[in-house]
């Protein structure tokens, strides 16, 4: 008997590596995942801060504020760069074309940029980011995503 129940264990540990495998790449892959959104919802939010104490309108502000996003810069110049960038974006795959900026002067479709209170008016400035692809690793386990929008809206200082 105990001669044929040798090597059981080796035959059931092969059976369950391939799930386990699979569970930790899937493991591995949406943590990566939480990761990018994470990051990109932060640039998002102090690309809207840095927005917030400009006047509206101005367009080398609203780029400067698309590179904030992108690279973690304040640096206008990035929309001009070229392909490849001399720095690498905080995510992998974000470019500076996936990045609205809205305000009073020039906003955008759905947002609503200017509130009328009975006090006066509030200009809020909204900074998002759309149809970001995120590329898995490992597509058999988590395949390619596309995130929605990544958006906030703050109140203008000006």
């Amino acid at each position: 008997m105990r001669r044929r129940m040798r090597g059981v264990a080796a035959v059931e540990f092969g059976i369950l590596l391939i799930p386990l495998v699979m569970l930790a790449f899937g493991i591995t892959e949406f943590g990566r995942a939480i990761y990018s959104y994470n990051t990109m919802a932060k640039s998002v939010r102090d690309a809207a801060r840095y927005l917030t104490s400009k006047a509206p309108g101005d367009p080398l502000e609203r780029d400067t504020a698309a590179c904030m996003a992108v690279y973690g810069l304040p640096v206008p110049e990035c929309i001009d760069w070229p392909d490849p960038p001399p720095i690498p974006p905080l995510v992998t795959g974000l470019t500076p074309a996936m990045v609205q900026t809205c305000d009073a002067i020039s906003p955008c479709i759905g947002v609503q940029s200017v509130i009328l209170t009975g006090t006066g008016t509030i200009n809020t400035v909204t900074v998002r980011i759309t149809g970001y692809p995120y590329n898995s690793f490992v597509e058999y386990v988590m395949p390619d995503i596309i995130f929605g929008n990544i958006a906030v809206t703050m109140r203008s200082q000006l």
